[in-house]
């Protein structure tokens, strides 16, 4: 009798790393990027014209994020198709990738779903483009989970990447550098906001350190 498919296949490793699957995040991910800072673009511009120029890295915050993870799907690819390098600076390279990929794609998947739906709370309409940005960064934030078995970083990349997402945090709230919101949450909500997204940066860094904790132990 012919059985159908279980669920939890859907997230096994037979499942995540095919070729075909790969190779549709690494595209999908690519062409959410390139919308997102398209996205992001005339803020950027702006920021360029206004502040000083290393300013605008701080700007596009989650099309950043999902350049790494896609970044980081590369390197499934590449797994699957040369096997690993053992060179030391790739590894050390590809363990900050992993990290950032992981930490920011969390974070940012979440903050904005929460931006967009507090908004909503607040009478900010919903159209077809706040549901489109609230299934991708929910997608960013999922993926991240569940690509974090195969990632390969260690303490120093957190480390760094958690330095990082705190000046990121600075720049955007000392520096005004922040993702554009609604007037109406920026004028009522913005310590509250502020605080939201520091707490956000440390949770995303605690969950990269119990996966490296998980992954340590499985390896004694």
């Amino acid at each position: 009798m012919h059985q159908g498919v279980s669920i939890s296949y859907f997230w096994s490793k037979d499942f995540l790393l095919s070729k075909k699957m790969l190779w549709l995040l690494f595209i999908t991910n690519l062409l959410g990027t390139v919308y997102g800072y398209k996205w992001y673009w005339l803020q950027m511009v702006d920021t360029i014209a206004e502040n000083p120029l290393w300013y605008v890295f701080f700007v596009p915050d989650s099309p950043t994020a999902s350049l790494f993870f896609t970044l980081s799907v590369g390197y499934l690819i590449v797994d699957r198709s040369m096997g690993k390098s053992s060179s030391k600076v790739y590894q050390a390279i590809r363990g900050f990738v992993e990290a950032f990929a992981l930490i920011t794609s969390f974070k940012y998947g979440i903050w904005a779903v929460t931006m967009i739906w507090a908004g909503a709370w607040q009478g900010v309409p919903v159209g077809w483009d706040g549901w489109m940005l609230t299934c991708s960064h929910l997608a960013m934030a999922l993926e991240a989970l569940l690509f974090v078995r195969w990632y390969t970083y260690r303490m120093p990349a957190i480390v760094i990447v958690a330095c990082w997402t705190f000046w990121n945090d600075f720049m955007d709230y000392e520096r005004g550098v922040f993702p554009r919101l609604p007037d109406v949450l920026v004028s009522n909500y913005y310590a509250t906001i502020e605080g939201f997204t520091i707490s956000l940066s440390l949770i995303s860094i605690v969950i990269a350190l119990i996966c490296l904790r998980i992954r340590q132990n499985r390896a004694l």
